[in-house]
């Protein structure tokens, strides 16, 4: 095979859109008639776009359908560069001020000693302290089977230890050979 066609260096990007806000403005509003709103918010009437648009240009200002959905379309005299700004402005700081809650994992296995044990309860506690939620995990291994009651146990102190900082979601539940539970920290 020629090497040309074994790594042509060509990727396509797929790009997802959350929220299209494409507005349309100006000569792009093409409706019989539109409502029109001033720029300090009074009706101004229901008008053809031609008109509107030159009253926008006459204050110097973007005639922009703000309802498209509405019978007549609303149109609103602003201007848009400076909304535009002002929006993505409050979108970045709305996704400064969100706080993605993660769920964190603690294994454990049911013969695990004392000081282990406090080792992982004060992990366990920093992560809810944090706000991430917590999976809590204890692996049973051949004839550690025939015991899953030494491990239901064991989570039930965890969570009890934890009682302050989380509220239970799941209770310790087996599947297969691992028996977790939930740990979601309470509302501060």
């Amino acid at each position: 095979m020629h090497p040309r066609f074994v790594f042509s260096g060509y990727f396509s990007r797929r790009c997802l859109i959350i929220s299209n806000t494409a507005y349309q403005i100006n000569e792009e509003i093409r409706d019989k008639e539109i409502r029109l709103i001033g720029e300090d918010g009074a009706q101004l009437g229901i008008m053809s776009p031609a008109d509107a648009f030159k009253i926008a240009v006459e204050q110097e200002l973007d005639l922009v359908k703000i309802s498209p959905a509405s019978n007549p379309p609303v149109c609103k005299i602003m201007d848009y560069g400076k909304y535009r700004f002002e929006q993505s402005k409050r979108e970045k700081e709305a996704r400064k001020n969100q706080h993605i809650v993660e769920v964190k994992e603690i294994r454990m296995s049911p013969g695990i000693g004392l000081n282990d044990f406090n080792t992982k309860l004060k992990n366990g506690q920093k992560f809810l302290q944090e706000g991430d939620r917590l999976k809590v995990t204890v692996r049973f291994r051949g004839r550690e089977m025939a015991h899953t009651n030494i491990g239901e146990e064991l989570l039930k102190k965890f969570a009890e230890e934890c009682s302050e900082l989380a509220t239970v979601d799941k209770n310790p539940k087996l599947e297969g050979r691992f028996m977790t539970m939930f740990l979601s920290p309470k509302a501060k």
